[in-house]
């Protein structure tokens, strides 16, 4: 009996990397057709302010098996995913960012271990091309996340792997305001596996995640994903009711030699400040989470799709 080859998507997110789609696309075209000639690519323009979209459309006119998405206004990188694997329509789905980092000849390598029995396969970067700063940052954003969120997060994978269509639709069905790809994959469980792929310096422009986005992304997911932080805020309490009541015993230990002048200054002082700092954090660690419900009741769509082409 032949073997019929699965059909075949490909999503990648579009932010300021003009330069190398072109260079993207003819290698995706030459890559997936050594496993089949039924597939798709599909390139969704985060609103980049270059000409992406521009390009995106040129490429699509001759190559049919292209889709191009541009959304209405920047709405991150992963809402971007999401965007792509609504509309793919592949048995097997492969997420990787769009600027050549992630080799499009890896993808036969993530097949070939699909095709061994696994739902998920990620591609795990044996020498990461960034530098110094950002692969720390890295480590201890994702070493934080997985105690956070009791998942098992590598900080040397990021979105490149291979998914099947039915894990991509426990994905979709997963109504997080916040979407995050990587702690979601986490999350689904399916059997999965992770091999090593060669990871490259950008050869075109540089990345649009600055530290403040990260930072600020790094807050949101923390948020999204886990109520460990007020869990962490309770046992603070614990523990700081525990210290005052060792320091109410050293004063009065202090009281009894003789060794305070001026009654009552000194844990007055010490008391306002500990515990008004202490009170600021737990409201503000509370107020996060009811600008999140806030967010969440408000229920507005993740991304907003403007354009479309094939």
């Amino acid at each position: 009996m032949e073997n019929i080859k699965p059909f075949l998507s490909v999503v990648s997110p579009v932010y300021r990397s003009a330069d190398s789609l072109r260079e993207l696309v003819r290698r995706l075209g030459t890559t997936l057709s050594q496993i089949t000639n039924d597939y798709e690519i599909i390139l969704v323009n985060d609103s980049s302010p270059g000409n992406d979209w521009e390009i995106i459309r040129e490429l699509a006119q001759n190559e049919k098996r292209l889709k191009g998405l541009s959304l209405s206004r920047n709405f991150g990188q992963h809402n971007a995913i999401f965007a792509g694997l609504q509309a793919a329509q592949g048995e097997w789905v492969v997420v990787m960012d769009c600027d050549l980092q992630d080799q499009p000849e890896e993808i036969l390598k993530l097949y070939a271990k699909a095709t061994a029995g696994y739902e998920i396969v990620l591609a795990r970067r044996q020498a990461r091309q960034d530098n110094f700063f950002r692969k720390f940052f890295s480590t201890i954003f994702y070493r934080f996340l997985s105690y956070l969120t009791e998942t098992n997060l590598d900080g040397a994978i990021a979105n490149f792997g291979i998914y099947n269509k039915s894990v991509i639709r426990s994905i979709l069905r997963m109504n997080d305001h916040t979407k995050y790809f990587p702690a979601m994959i986490s999350w689904v469980g399916y059997r999965r596996s992770v091999i090593d792929v060669v990871h490259t310096a950008r050869p075109y422009g540089a990345t649009a995640y600055s530290y403040r986005k990260l930072f600020k992304l790094a807050c949101e997911v923390m948020l999204t994903f886990s109520n460990k932080p007020l869990k962490l805020v309770v046992k603070s309490g614990l523990a700081i009711a525990a210290l005052s009541l060792l320091m109410i015993i050293y004063y009065i230990y202090l009281y009894w030699h003789g060794e305070i002048e001026i009654m009552g200054w000194a844990s007055l002082i010490l008391s306002l400040w500990f515990l008004a700092g202490v009170l600021i954090s737990v409201l503000g660690v509370v107020g996060l989470y009811v600008g999140k419900i806030f967010d969440k009741v408000k229920d507005r769509p993740n991304y907003i799709i403007s354009d479309s082409i094939n």
